[in-house]
């Protein structure tokens, strides 16, 4: 099973290094410094959450356990489920307060 998810990972690592370069090559032509920062805050987001999703494949793959102890070892990685909700609600918010500070609206 480890090698399943590590595979998986791999290929969300990827994908994650794929977004980082596609979007680190986009232009982004803001007037203001708020615009730089909230186009930041959403690349970040963005790029971030193909990491944080092949995090949820590593923490099971290395943990060397099975059956209830490996249960009790990830519930202490519970905390790690806020993350990607915290990454989608950073993007989400920068995308639409950029939008709504566009110049042509």
């Amino acid at each position: 099973m480890r090698v399943v998810e590590l595979t998986i990972a791999g290929l969300l690592i990827v994908a994650g290094l794929r977004s980082l370069w596609a979007w680190s090559r986009r232009g982004f032509e803001g007037t203001d410094v708020i615009d730089h920062l909230l186009y930041a805050l959403f690349v970040t987001g963005r790029i971030a959450l193909w990491f944080v999703i092949a995090g949820f494949f590593l923490i099971p793959a290395a943990i060397d356990a099975q059956g209830q102890p490996a249960l009790d070892e990830l519930a202490r990685y519970r905390w790690y489920f806020i993350v990607p909700l915290l990454l989608a609600a950073v993007q989400l918010v920068a995308g639409y307060i950029l939008d709504r500070r566009s110049p042509d609206r």
